[in-house]
């Protein structure tokens, strides 16, 4: 029986599946009946709370133009599933995604193994960069680093760390060192890893592992990057500084040419034409990293925001960052079960706000910049996907 994309998205979304439930153990018995696929293959795995999906674009661009068939592994999409598995850039096809979650799930089903949307999304990952013979997986964890579902590898080419803040403090420890400690968990045994920041958890993992720990300063010149905002410095000189490790021959000429190619959509990524900026920004440190990119960027322009959250986000000390007084302000309740209310929003801001309910009925204006940002499962509401390519 032949699946469609449509049928695969029915099932990843059903009742039972579309949750987090951390741990090894259900990922590991499915890649167990599939002939374990992960042990095959070659991985950058990257941790951290914000910008692990820049580097992984970066790390990824590069290694493809450098010749070396590469696979990417991000999350979360904006308009379809396909975007999260793409081997030298290209998604993975309609067919081939229905046919593999539908394979593993009634594996799954079979041996009795209740795996969560994510994981499913994993062993579908590994499989189809096995069977296309991919050279090297560029690997974004989901949630964590210690227990996420792509922590069933047994070694890496480099692990990197990312910036850490405050996130998902429900699940993954309510300071930055707890936090710390489970991005840490990707370390292996003998495997470099790449950090920005010192915590005392990555360096006692580090040396536990007898792994080389390189700190990164952010020194890198942005210049030919297609990415923009102030904090793509730090992303970069961590990106580059994992390839130099493992590639120290890599031609310069090579990252250069790669850099002016990066495509990472709705971060700090400018509508042309319509003065739209969209950015995925949805956790406070994301916030401030926004706010110093517009200042920088757009002193001198008005700002409108479009604004939703999702519930177990730090929202107030989001909109308390986010505005000044004479902002124009939407607050957006999207489709989705945690997604803030009107209400909710505007009782914690300062400032009087207006509902949302599309960029069309918003006044062009050139003296205006649009900015939606809040969180990723908002934007495929708002914005056309035609405006990303």
């Amino acid at each position: 029986m032949s699946y469609t994309y449509l049928d695969a998205k029915n099932l990843l979304t059903s009742h039972g599946k579309f949750h987090i439930n951390l741990g090894l153990e259900r990922i590991s018995a499915v890649l167990s009946l599939l002939d374990n696929p992960q042990d095959k293959l070659k991985y950058f795995h990257v941790a951290g709370t914000n910008g692990k999906g820049s580097v992984c674009a970066i790390i990824s661009t590069v290694l493809v133009e450098a010749g070396i068939k590469t696979g990417l592994y991000t999350s979360p999409h904006l308009f379809k599933y396909n975007e999260r598995i793409k081997i030298n850039g290209s998604d993975i096809s309609d067919s081939d995604f229905a046919s593999l979650v539908f394979e593993i799930c009634e594996l799954a089903d079979k041996n009795d193994i209740h795996l969560t949307e994510f994981e499913i999304l994993t062993a579908v990952m590994f499989k189809y960069f096995a069977d296309n013979n991919v050279e090297v997986v560029v690997l974004e964890t989901g949630l964590g680093g210690r227990f996420d579902a792509t922590n069933v590898i047994k070694e890496n080419l480099c692990a990197v760390i990312t910036h850490i803040d405050l996130d998902h403090t429900d699940r993954l420890g309510n300071t930055k060192d707890k936090i710390a400690e489970e991005k840490a968990g990707i370390i292996k045994p003998n495997c470099p890893v790449v950090a920005c920041e010192g915590f005392e958890a990555i360096r006692d993992t580090a040396d536990e592992k007898n792994s080389l720990l390189m700190m990164i300063a952010p020194f890198e010149d942005t210049e030919n990057l297609s990415l923009k905002g102030i904090y793509q410095q730090e992303n970069l000189s961590l990106a580059l500084a994992a390839i130099r490790l493992v590639y120290p021959r890599m031609h310069p000429n090579v990252i250069q040419e790669a850099l002016k190619k990066v495509n990472h959509p709705a971060r700090f990524q400018l509508i042309e034409g319509k003065n739209i900026l969209i950015d995925g920004a949805h956790n406070p440190n994301g916030i401030i990293s926004l706010k110093e990119s517009l200042d920088f960027y757009y002193p001198n322009m008005r700002k409108r925001y479009v604004f939703g959250c999702l519930r177990n986000k730090d929202y107030e000390k989001m909109v308390s960052m986010l505005f000044e007084k004479n902002d124009e302000i939407y607050f957006y309740h999207f489709n989705n079960p945690n997604s803030c209310t009107f209400e909710e929003l505007q009782a914690v801001c300062a400032y009087d706000a207006k509902p949302f309910e599309s960029l069309k009925k918003l006044e062009y204006r050139n003296d205006t910049l649009t900015i939606v940002c809040g969180s990723f499962y908002m934007i495929n509401e708002i914005v056309e996907s035609d405006c990303f390519h």
